[in-house]
C-alpha cells in the first residue's frame, strides 16, 4: 500500500502582490539570448592568474588552434 502525502503549500507570498494584474510580462523573455550566450568555462586559480582577462584567454585558445592546424597538415 502506498501512503498518499499530504501537500501542504508553504506559500509565504505576500496578498498585496497580485501578479494576476501585472502587465507586460512574457515569459522566456530573455531564453533565446541565453542559450545564444552562455559558454562559460571556470577557469582553476592558476590558469586565471595566467590569464586575468577574456581576451588573453581567447588569444591563447587561438595560438593554440593554430599550431594544432599547422601539426595535422
Amino acid at each position: 500500500m502506498k501512503k498518499e502525502v499530504e501537500h501542504i503549500s508553504e506559500d509565504d507570498l505576500r496578498p498585496e502582490y497580485d501578479f494576476a494584474q501585472m502587465q507586460g510580462g512574457v515569459r522566456g523573455k530573455y531564453a533565446q539570448r541565453y542559450q545564444m550566450g552562455t559558454n562559460l568555462v571556470l577557469l582553476d586559480p592558476d590558469v586565471a592568474q595566467a590569464f586575468p582577462t577574456e581576451e588573453s584567454v581567447n588569444e591563447a585558445l587561438r595560438l593554440l588552434l593554430q599550431i594544432a592546424q599547422r601539426n595535422v597538415l
